[in-house]
């Protein structure tokens, strides 16, 4: 009998966030998470190169920022178009269906600290990637940065919101509502 069935990678990283939410992060074992998807050891390394992968992917969220950064219309500000990429993002990364996952990887993030600092680590990398599509609009080196950084505030903000919210609001609405209080807090007196 056959045990190729679809949707391999889906089934790998649910099977983990469900392992690393019951047992913990360092008691799940890359062959505990393809057994409990159906798979062999060898299918979860074709897909993900170690289980920290799992969580945080194969770099398609930057992709999807710097791809709206640049696809924004030349009239936009610095701010609008990190608006515009939040929702690309949010659409991308956060449809309403997975509400519950996302709740889930946070939680096995912030239980422990070397996943909290991959994570970290993963956001500047964004900021500075997002920095730099924004220079290449030609927008000011000073300028470009506050507006990376704004945008990753607001990020944050959003993501907290919107994962632990119960309505069916979408992320990009979220985000844009985060970075227009983000805006107004850092121009206040």
């Amino acid at each position: 009998m056959a045990r190729w069935k679809p949707d391999a990678r889906e089934r790998l990283a649910a099977a983990a966030l469900e392992l690393f939410d019951e047992r913990g992060y360092e008691n799940t074992t890359v062959i505990d998470i393809a057994q409990r998807a159906g798979l062999g050891k060898t299918t979860f390394f074709r897909h993900f190169q170690d289980k920290r992968e799992v969580l945080f992917g194969d770099g398609a969220l930057g992709t999807v920022l710097i791809g709206a950064v640049a696809s924004a219309p030349s009239t936009a500000t610095p701010v609008e178009v990190m608006a515009l990429a939040l929702e690309a993002a949010g659409k991308f990364a956060f449809p309403p269906d997975r509400r519950e996952s996302v709740a889930r990887r946070q939680r096995v993030i912030e239980a422990n600290p070397e996943l909290r600092e991959r994570e970290a680590l993963k956001n500047l990398a964004l900021i500075a990637a997002v920095t730099d599509a924004l220079r290449q609009r030609g927008i000011p080196d000073l300028n470009a940065r506050v507006a990376a950084e704004l945008g990753s505030l607001a990020w944050k903000i959003a993501y907290e919101r919107w994962s632990e919210a119960t309505g069916d609001e979408d992320f990009g609405t979220v985000a844009r509502r985060a970075l227009d209080e983000v805006q107004a807090a850092s121009a206040a007196p």
